[in-house]
């Protein structure tokens, strides 16, 4: 992925890609309420502090309400993604279930964007993929279609092996699909851990694709969740995941991505961690 001044490599012998979530709307009312009225302080500051703070690329959404997406989200997505351009120069991730959305942030963002996202339904299939074909852009692959999710991690995976399948029909490299084989609560899934580091070894090695997740799905309805998602996050990343959409201003978190890409060889000499803590005085 590339912004216009920047690239960015997801991949098995890289480090880990830190994809800030905050610029989102979605359960944040006082965020909706203020990019409907053109307001965009909070997006600002969320843009800085996530660069800041390590994130590789920003995820943004425009996603304010429910009515009228597919005419009111085109044109905020479009203003929300030339405001974060100009403040920022990591790449973007455009984020919409809304097609005319993404073609709309297609249209204005610089550099090679992530798209977020696709599933496995007919429907998506045929609208999306061919916008990706056509702005050579990499795409989230959500492993979901008609039937819903999946509590089967054999069907999630045969729901990502067909994505990449048509993908690869409209002449989209397996390398620029990047399957979110969905994370689910492991406060009401008690295996859901299990079952994540499973698909992701078979994700990396029988279909050779980088991967993503909502990281902080994983702790829904626990308390002192980031302890969990701290913990989630070197265990993720052994078992094959290559990038996750995350609060990069959560420090427990950041520290655990840094000592994973350690731990993993993908931090060369350990320069990163080095720069980051050298100062570090224990509290």
């Amino acid at each position: 992925v590339a912004s216009q001044t920047k690239e960015v490599f997801i991949g098995f012998d890289q480090p880990f890609c830190v994809i800030g979530e905050r610029i989102n709307p979605t359960g944040r009312k006082k965020l909706a309420a203020e990019m409907i009225e053109g307001n965009f302080e909070t997006v600002k500051k969320d843009a800085l502090e996530q660069v800041a703070a390590g994130a590789l690329v920003l995820d943004v959404n425009a996603g304010v309400t429910a009515v009228n997406p597919n005419e009111t989200e085109p044109p905020l997505l479009m203003r929300t993604i030339e405001l974060v351009q100009s403040l920022v120069s990591v790449p973007i991730c455009i984020d919409s279930s809304v097609p005319a959305a993404l073609k709309a942030g297609l249209e204005v963002a610089k550099g090679r964007p992530l798209v977020n996202s696709v599933t496995g339904e007919e429907e998506k299939l045929e609208a999306i993929l061919p916008l990706i074909k056509k702005y050579n852009v990499p795409v989230v692959a959500i492993s979901n279609d008609e039937t819903g999710i999946s509590m089967d991690p054999d069907v999630r995976f045969a729901v990502a092996k067909k994505i990449v399948q048509r993908a690869a029909d409209h002449g989209i490299k397996a390398e620029d699909v990047v399957v979110d084989p969905l994370v689910m609560p492991i406060g009401a899934l008690g295996d859901a851990g299990r079952q994540v580091f499973a698909l992701l070894r078979r994700l990396r090695e029988e279909l050779k694709v980088n991967t993503t997740c909502g990281l902080s799905n994983i702790s829904f309805g626990l308390p002192h969740r980031h302890g969990i998602n701290a913990g989630f996050i070197p265990m993720v990343i052994g078992a094959g995941m290559t990038s996750a959409i995350m609060n990069p201003t959560r420090p427990q978190e950041m520290e655990a991505v840094r000592a994973a890409n350690v731990l993993n060889g993908t931090d060369e000499n350990c320069t990163n961690w080095i720069m980051t803590y050298r100062d570090h005085q224990p509290s």
